[in-house]
């Protein structure tokens, strides 16, 4: 029960002060000569109390708890403890022990006063459990417990403190003194160093050596090198502290070694474990992590999840295809070792799922192994590329979701290509009721991915998923087995879909993948065909585009909800707006239900995967996207540009802020 607020020595003085100014004012009013009278009173009332207030508390607080108490053995026995005490009247402080007024108080009485006063930032209904309540008083840490005992008119408290600063300091050091892990990879080591001098290699290697030693020779952690390009390091967690204020800044130093030479570093980790072992294994996946992202960051893997640092930079194209050759043989084996093989993407299939999913039923049909995509062909952006393959007589090759349920067993294995996160395949249902899982992707690593895969290719530096599965398609079967010309303009479209007609995220690898499929018999004048729009599409997207307004070099578009057959529009209106001068980056926003749905693009100097991260969202450096659920159009607007101003400072931060963001701040 709520007690009344107790009288205490403000509350007395300040009524006694409003008595005393009515009956000066009265007295005013009936004979206005003696006011110099009145005037001495207020000043020798002034000076009685000022003399007094002291007597006054005491006489006042034992008025409010009688005699008995100050007589009593229990107060006795309160009075010899250790800890500081004090009892409570409701919510006023009618006594304490010595220890708590040389303790707390420095000496100094405040009897009669509120306990929150004497006591800041006391909650009296958490001292009432059993962990108590921390207060930092008097420069330490204390403990306060208290106990209640009700009554009718009021309810006494006694409060018990003890102090813990010494205990509290023992385990801040203990936290701070706890082992991380560190390991550190020289990103596409073989294919930077490959060809240089060994003067120059020997120079490179000496300064990568001197940063890393620098940065951990500041602690009291050490630093190893275990392999060609490949450290590790224990650092106490306090130094990992000061890493990550820092933003992980050896990212920068490493990258500016030399500008001419595509030199960065990925660093995975491991942060909170119980073990050094289990942060070791940490930091493993956070490298697997960072590496999986494009690398040139540092991912930090806590009990928590994953943090990112870094990451504003281009991956770096690896030459070599030892790595498709061995990837395409383990896969042939996982297909030769089902009975039925599932291939889909992800939900809201675009061309490049469909054409690397066609592609992955060619090299079933290699191996004679029974497959299928599943799609949901009222819920995808590549209808042009099913229709086409349909005519052309392959209606067989695919299957809605929920119809490749009954045929699945646990010896099927179920291909997901074009994506790794598990929250955004076509159907969860099959990828959980098949035995085998294989995964063939690019877009840069972030969480929430398949695990337990049995096969994982997952390459960043690839253009599209259509790149790597042409690639794989060259080390399967004899010369004669070969995609027909529809299913090489598939795979053909999804490249450059993803590359924006090889204008973006195009290496080596890429124009060669495509100079195979056009020897499989591929017509760039039919795969042009793939890309046409109708008439509400076209319109939809103009619209969209003529609406966008300018924030930080990025253009913004947001617009409510559009004709679902126009929702390809939206990819596309923001690919047109990167054709705008000063755009470096476009965001284009659409009302979906309750939601809004972001689609993001930019040609390089932004990562928009980043800033869709940010947002909950992921994807592509170049191409992203994100869902928001629950949010107004408007509101989706604020968070785009809060998203962008955080992804700019990190970028200024990192002295890689856009050479037209700094040429508008020159200017004003």
């Amino acid at each position: 029960m709520k007690q009344k607020p107790r009288w205490t020595m403000e509350m007395l003085t300040a009524a006694l002060a409003v008595l005393c100014a009515l009956l000066t004012l009265v007295l005013l009013i009936q004979r206005p000569s003696i006011w110099p009278v009145l005037l001495a009173l207020v000043v020798a009332w002034g000076i009685c109390m000022a003399a007094f207030r002291y007597q006054l508390r005491r006489w006042l607080s034992r008025w409010v708890r009688g005699d008995n108490f100050e007589k009593s053995k229990t107060k006795f026995s309160l009075e010899q403890l250790s800890q500081p005490t004090a009892l409570l009247s409701g919510e006023t402080v009618l006594w304490y022990n010595e220890q708590f007024r040389a303790r707390l108080l420095g000496g100094q009485d405040m009897l009669t006063s509120r306990v929150q006063k004497v006591l800041p930032g006391l909650d009296l209904q958490q001292c009432r459990t059993q962990q108590g309540q921390l207060l930092t008083l008097a420069d330490g840490f204390w403990s306060v417990h208290s106990s209640t005992v009700p009554g009718g008119a009021e309810c006494m408290t006694l409060l018990v403190l003890n102090e813990e600063t010494a205990l509290r300091r023992i385990e801040a050091e203990y936290k701070a003194s706890r082992p991380g892990y560190l390991v550190f990879l020289v990103d596409g080591y073989d294919d930077v160093f490959g060809d240089m001098l060994d003067s120059e290699r020997a120079r490179l290697l000496e300064g990568i050596n001197r940063i890393l030693e620098d940065m951990i020779g500041r602690g009291s952690g050490f630093l190893r090198r275990v392999a060609s390009g490949r450290y590790i390091a224990v650092v106490e967690e306090r130094q990992l502290e000061q890493f990550a204020k820092r933003g992980y800044d050896v990212l920068d130093k490493i990258r500016a070694l030399d500008p001419s030479v595509n030199l960065s570093i990925s660093i995975g980790v491991g942060r909170g474990a119980k073990t050094l072992r289990e942060a070791q294994d940490m930091a493993v996946q956070a490298l697997d992590m960072a590496q999986g992202r494009g690398g040139d960051q540092a991912a930090e893997m806590t009990p928590d999840g994953f943090t990112f640092y870094g990451g504003v930079s281009h991956g770096v194209e690896k030459r070599s295809k030892v790595r498709s050759r061995i990837v395409a043989d383990q896969l042939v084996k996982l297909i030769k070792e089902a009975d039925h093989v599932v291939i889909m993407g992800h939900r809201m299939s675009d061309l490049d799922a469909i054409g690397s999913a066609e592609g992955v039923l060619r090299i079933c049909k290699i191996c004679d192994v029974p497959a299928v995509i599943a799609v949901r062909r009222d819920a995808t952006l590549a209808g042009s590329l099913i229709n086409a393959l349909i005519a052309a007589g392959q209606e067989d090759d695919f299957i809605d979701p929920k119809g490749a349920l009954p045929i699945i067993s646990q010896r099927t294995l179920c291909i997901v290509v074009d994506t790794y996160q598990l929250g955004l395949v076509e159907s969860r249902e099959i990828l959980e009721k098949c035995g085998k899982v294989a995964v063939i992707d690019h877009h840069r690593k972030g969480v929430g991915f398949i695990e337990k895969a049995d096969l994982v290719c997952h390459e960043p530096y690839a253009s599209s998923a259509s790149e790597l599965v042409t690639e794989f398609l060259q080390y399967v079967g004899d010369r004669d087995d070969k995609p027909n010309r529809i299913e090489a303009e598939g795979l053909l479209s999804g490249i450059m879909l993803d590359t924006r007609d090889f204008t973006l995220h195009t290496g080596v690898r890429t124009f060669e993948a495509a100079a195979a499929l056009r020897r499989y018999g591929a017509e760039t004048e039919h795969v042009r065909q793939l890309f046409d729009v109708s008439m509400v599409e076209y319109t939809t997207k103009a619209r969209l585009v003529s609406e966008a307004q300018m924030y930080r070099g990025c253009a913004i578009t947001v617009s409510g909800e559009v004709a679902p057959e126009a929702r390809v529009a939206i990819a596309q209106a923001a690919n047109d707006l990167l054709t705008i001068q000063n755009v470096e980056a476009s965001f284009v926003a659409v009302q979906v239900g309750g939601g809004v749905n972001i689609s993001a693009r930019s040609l390089g100097a932004v990562n928009v995967q980043v800033i869709m991260e940010s947002l909950g969202g992921g994807g592509h450096q170049t191409m992203a996207a994100a869902q928001l659920k629950h949010i107004t159009p408007e509101a989706a607007h604020s968070r785009i540009q809060t998203a962008i101003d955080q992804y700019r400072e990190a970028q200024k931060k990192s002295g890689l802020e856009s050479e037209s963001e700094q040429t508008k701040k020159d200017k004003q």
